[in-house]
């Protein structure tokens, strides 16, 4: 029986996010303000659970948000490919406006109906929440107590989350996180299934208008 504790973190803010990109598997780092929001959310982390481990999507925007954590707990950050975003294909690096103007069809099954676009190359929701939902279940598995923490991103975080506590993977009640925020899940006391605490939780900052505005 594990008693450890899950949280599950989005990663800060990036540039691409303030332009509204389509991000997925681009390599982007956090924006000022995302190192900000990183630091702040570590912060406040190890003031509510007692970490004992940090594993990461290999990403740099992921990479770089661990690593405030890492500092603040002294503890090393393990990276895991499967934490990575949905990639979405030929829609990266463009923005939304760009994507609805030439796939209009698509981008309204993609935005309107949580769909997988077709004729882009973009990944299945689902292979994305399986490949997360499995690398948590892998990395958790060595945790006997505390909390372990998962770096990773909105729409594979979202989905991964979803399946863990047994939804279908398209299940669209759980939206993408607010930058640097984070799921709470913890075993039922038959240690049958994850129950979740909290979704899209933040420090305090949060709740100011300075975690939207880019200093």
């Amino acid at each position: 029986m594990t008693t450890a504790k899950l949280v599950l973190w989005r990663h800060g803010v990036t540039q691409f996010n303030v332009e509204q990109r389509m991000q997925g598997s681009v390599d982007v780092g956090l924006n000022d303000q995302g190192h900000w929001q990183a630091q702040r959310s570590a912060e406040h982390l190890v003031t509510q659970f007692r970490v004992t481990a940090i594993v990461s999507s290999d990403l740099l925007r992921a990479r770089e948000t661990a690593r405030y954590l890492s500092d603040a707990t002294g503890l090393p950050v393990t990276t895991d490919e499967r934490l990575r975003e949905r990639n979405f294909g030929a829609w990266e690096g463009m923005t939304r406006a760009e994507i609805a103007e030439q796939w209009p069809e698509q981008f309204r099954i993609w935005w309107e109906q949580g769909g997988t676009p077709q004729g882009v190359d973009a990944e299945d929701r689902t292979s994305v929440a399986h490949r997360y939902a499995q690398a948590v279940t892998e990395h958790v598995a060595t945790v006997n107590d505390g909390t372990l923490v998962v770096v990773s991103h909105g729409t594979a975080t979202g989905a991964g989350t979803g399946l863990l506590l047994g939804a279908e993977p398209t299940w669209p009640a759980l939206i993408s996180m607010r930058n640097a925020h984070w799921a709470h899940l913890f075993r039922d006391r038959a240690d049958t299934r994850w129950l979740m605490h909290g979704y899209n939780l933040g420090p305090p900052e949060a709740l100011t208008p300075a975690w939207d505005t880019p200093s």
